[in-house]
């Protein structure tokens, strides 16, 4: 059985279908990429995911639990936790605060939230930002605390929505370490990203929408061949 289901997900705007019966699994241990061309749903299936949107039609299943339109801090609390194409940190909190925060999803204590949340710091390269008010980061290490806070939730599954935005090369391969070194802890990776090398080079399968319908799966190099994928986001370059 899968770590999470997407089972027929429709999701309906007025008459406008954004994603349209859409299925797939995630495995336990797996880093599964979903791409596709701006609009084609990815966001929004995330949306429904993490429960923001309840499904118009068919269902998301976790751990072989039906999690169909419970509340996000439900299904954070059961084990997903989400980053978010916007970068919003908690601007007035320092980097520690803004994962401490986070901790208390699961801590019982500020000790064993700080305690975690150091930890994380540690782990994503921002210990020595501790004490900054977040809003002052750069770019590229609010995108690491966003990161930071996720994991500070201790999910089993994690969805990152285009982390890799907006990064400089050494950022870029700073990240990708990091992503690596998630999946070594066990944790489940479903990840939307525009940056194709990147995405090909992390996933152990990709998923790819083009409005809103599911259009392919498969491996990194079987998608990368694929004429529908290619017509709809890679474009031929990609496939010289």
């Amino acid at each position: 059985m899968a770590l999470l289901e997407v089972q027929n997900v429709s999701r309906f705007f007025g008459g406008l279908a954004a994603v349209n019966d859409v299925s797939f699994g995630v495995n336990k241990g797996e880093i599964v990429g979903l791409i596709g061309p701006n609009g084609a749903g990815k966001t929004t299936l995330f949306n429904v995911i993490n429960g923001f949107y309840r499904p118009s039609k068919g269902e998301v299943i976790f751990k072989g639990e039906r999690i169909s339109g419970l509340k996000p801090h439900k299904i954070c609390k059961k084990g997903i936790a989400r980053t978010f194409q916007v970068v919003k940190p908690l601007q007035r909190m320092t980097v520690l605060e803004n994962v401490m925060a986070s901790a208390f999803v699961r801590a019982r204590s500020r000790k064993e939230a700080e305690d975690a949340a150091l930890e994380l710091l540690e782990f994503t390269g921002l210990i020595d930002d501790r004490d900054l008010v977040s809003k002052g980061l750069p770019l590229g290490k609010r995108k690491r605390l966003e990161i930071a806070r996720a994991l500070a939730t201790g999910p089993e599954l994690l969805m990152l929505d285009e982390s890799f935005a907006g990064l400089n090369p050494t950022e870029l391969n700073e990240s990708i370490r990091i992503i690596r070194q998630i999946k070594e802890r066990g944790i489940t990776i479903l990840i939307i990203e525009h940056h194709m090398k990147v995405i090909m080079s992390i996933s152990d399968r990709i998923v790819v929408l083009n409005y809103g319908e599911k259009i392919a799966e498969g491996p990194p190099d079987e998608i990368g061949r694929n004429p529908q994928v290619i017509e709809a986001y890679l474009g031929e370059a990609h496939n010289a």
